[in-house]
């Protein structure tokens, strides 16, 4: 009999697992003894630890992570991913973060606040390619693999055939152990009864992280946090809860729900349910397809004229056009994205008359909106996406000049 069965036939409920060995034991609430098998301190322990199948698996500092891997070098000194002096922070290493260093933070602030990082630019098809492969060994834990991103994803473990019949938790920590070992970056990872809570959870403990959050304490773990903390809450919705004294998830339980509907419509309903601990979503089995496709350029100094902006945003049509064609997609859509000096950003949409991976349809559409965007502004930022996606042989039909030739 394997090492699992005998522990499931003797002891069907474990509440700990060391991380490092895999073994699986029962423990008193709050017991901080090591791992009886290695010695390990990385215990992971949750009454529910061996019920719960719902899994968020989130790369620690991606990009960063896949640049420190491949420059040993640089293992101990702060690293920013990012743009130029007036770029913005693509993702940093948790040592840049002690100096405060954040994500879409202005380069130029980061650099003050941490003078002595390493910037590094993004080299996206690199990590792209380790996603591929990070996403391969999840798919060895379990079909129902959902990847949302570069570097996060959801896993349903509930039919899973996975080894000896072992609890997913134990699933999850050996995935992790390989991810190191055969990518070279660490992940943190979250195992609840749903998304939302797995998503949550994943963040408690980062990096190298392993947290739970099940049924039985799902309302006094989330109740504390922020609201923009739930998965969906940006900060302009953040903002306008505080207007309403809502701050923390407790509040919304405590919200008149007729009022949340009127002010957020359907929304309302999601976030009543998450402040609840509730969340129906279901995990998707295969990867989503993006909802677009786009492309953007800081300026290396600010711009005014449709002329000084327009050699900028002609070569990321051309670039939107080529990963439209090489996804076979076609593009129904685009928007605008226009960023001025002061931060402030603005987006135009506009429908086209018919799908399109032309690259001179695309900079003719996004020209036209640029020109009516104009006033005399300085901006430091343009980029331009194709939506309403569709496959590419719906793309540009003939015109009739075309069709009568």
């Amino acid at each position: 009999m394997s090492e699992a069965a005998a522990i499931a036939a003797s002891d069907p409920a474990p509440t700990r697992l060391c991380r490092d060995c895999g073994r699986l034991d029962r423990a008193e609430p709050g017991e901080q003894a090591p791992c009886a098998a290695c010695g390990s301190a990385r215990l992971v322990q949750h009454a529910e630890l061996a019920s719960l199948t719902i899994a968020h698996v989130d790369c620690d500092a991606y990009y960063a992570s896949v640049e420190k891997r491949d420059r040993p070098e640089l293992a101990d000194k702060p690293l920013i991913v990012g743009g130029g002096e007036r770029g913005v922070v693509t993702t940093c290493c948790y040592i840049a973060r002690r100096f405060g260093v954040h994500s879409a933070m202005p380069m130029s602030r980061a650099l003050r606040l941490c003078p002595d990082a390493v910037v590094l630019r993004p080299d996206m098809e690199k990590y792209k390619t380790e996603s591929r492969r990070i996403a391969a060994l999840m798919r060895g834990v379990t079909p129902k693999v959902e990847q949302v991103s570069i570097d996060e994803a959801y896993l349903d473990l509930a039919t899973a055939e996975t080894r000896d019949q072992e609890p997913p938790a134990r699933s999850l920590a050996r995935l992790a152990l390989l991810i190191e070992k055969r990518v070279g970056v660490t992940v943190s990872i979250g195992l609840a009864p749903n998304k939302m809570l797995a998503k949550l959870a994943s963040d408690l403990d980062k990096p190298r992280g392993f947290s739970i959050i099940g049924e039985s304490d799902a309302l006094d773990v989330i109740g504390p946090m922020k609201i923009g903390r739930l998965p969906g809450v940006g900060p302009v919705m953040a903002r306008r809860l505080a207007l309403l004294d809502l701050h923390l998830v407790s509040d919304l339980r405590q919200a008149n729900q007729d009022d949340l509907r009127h002010r957020f419509g359907i929304w309302a309903r999601r976030l009543l349910e998450f402040s609840q601990g509730q969340d129906a979503r279901r995990v998707a089995g295969q990867q989503r397809r993006s909802v677009t496709v786009g492309a953007e350029t800081t300026f290396n100094k600010d711009l005014r004229t449709l002329d000084e902006i327009d050699l900028e945003l002609r070569p990321l049509c051309d670039l939107v056009a080529a990963r439209l064609k090489r996804a076979d997609l076609a593009a129904g859509s685009l928007t605008l994205k226009l960023r001025r000096a002061d931060w402030k950003t603005i987006t135009r949409a506009c429908k086209l008359h018919d799908p399109t991976a032309s690259a001179d349809v695309i900079w003719q559409s996004a020209r036209r909106t640029l020109a009516d965007e104009l006033d005399g502004a300085a901006f430091r930022l343009v980029g331009v996406a194709g939506g309403h996606l569709v496959p590419g042989r719906q793309g540009d039909p003939p015109d009739l000049f075309d069709r009568a030739g």
